[in-house]
């Protein structure tokens, strides 16, 4: 993917960046951070959703890897230890609407879990919704995932009635495409009487390729408390689709941090997609086609 300046978002196309660091507690934090922090200023994001990021007295991850250039808005809870979720924007957040995602009490055994939508005002692409969504990461909650990936949609969906506006879902979801959740969020079956339609940025521009972000192949995977877990793709960019589409399209989509020769700066590996309107909206047919 491309390297390209700040104002990337002022023809109508912008950047987003997901991210799960790795607490800096663990394995040489300082200098995973420093390789991070790297990385981010030559991508040059416009959104990112940052997950396991310490937020511990003095010590903010999510501000050091950032800079002062963006707008920090943090999820509803910190795990004692200091890890915890942070989305951040270039621009302003006109709204913020936090939840705590304790759907069940084996969810609220995650303390730092949670969604946080951010309402923008994006030049040259309009009202955007972004939408961090970390619900929980054991392996065996699956319910508590499908009844986590439920609330924030229905939280979204109140939020775009009756108005015009884009939404992009995105972070380390701790799930796969084939589980429940991530079925639920890309139209491919319903939760809880609810259902609806987001599309797979990863997915629309590699159709088959399996793109893990979390695998033991990855040192750091190797030499953490999941070892002998498969290859797993459980971080994602999801659009927002009307019934005719989704209403931005994915001119691009990476993994990134991925370490190049040397070891990731992270157990994940992170996502880089860049999104852009369409020629024409979703619903509509293209100009002479219809007579």
């Amino acid at each position: 993917m491309d390297r390209r300046e700040p104002d990337f978002a002022s023809s109508g196309r912008i950047r987003l960046v997901t991210l799960n660091v790795l607490s800096s507690r663990y394995a040489d934090g300082r200098s995973r951070l420093a390789a991070v922090r790297e990385e981010l200023r030559h991508l040059a994001p416009d959104v990112v959703a940052l997950q396991e990021v310490r937020l511990d007295g003095d010590v903010n991850d999510a501000a050091e890897l950032l800079g002062p250039a963006y707008h920090l808005a943090p999820h509803p809870a910190v795990a004692e230890d200091g890890p915890a979720a942070v989305l951040a924007s270039r621009w302003p957040f006109t709204r913020l609407h936090r939840l705590d995602l304790d759907v069940t009490p084996r969810a609220r055994t995650f303390t730092w879990g949670g969604a946080v939508v951010g309402e923008l005002e994006v030049p040259g692409l309009g009202a955007l919704l972004v939408v961090h969504h970390k619900p929980c990461w054991q392996l065996g909650f699956e319910r508590e995932r499908e009844l986590q990936a439920v609330a924030t949609a229905e939280l979204v969906e109140r939020l775009v009635q009756d108005r015009q506006a884009h939404a992009v879902l995105l972070g380390d979801l701790d799930a796969t495409p084939d589980a429940a959740s991530i079925r639920f969020l890309t139209g491919r079956q319903s939760l809880e009487g609810v259902s609806v339609c987001y599309h797979d940025a990863w997915e629309s521009a590699h159709p088959d390729e399996p793109g893990a972000t979390f695998d033991p192949a990855n040192p750091l995977v190797a030499a953490g408390d999941m070892p002998l877990v498969r290859p797993r793709r459980i971080d994602h960019v999801l659009v927002r689709g009307t019934i005719h589409g989704p209403t931005l399209r994915v001119d691009a989509c990476e993994r990134a941090f991925t370490g190049g020769a040397s070891t990731p700066p992270s157990d994940h590996l992170g996502i880089v997609a860049d999104l852009a309107l369409p020629d024409r909206p979703p619903g509509t047919f293209a100009d002479g086609f219809v007579q």
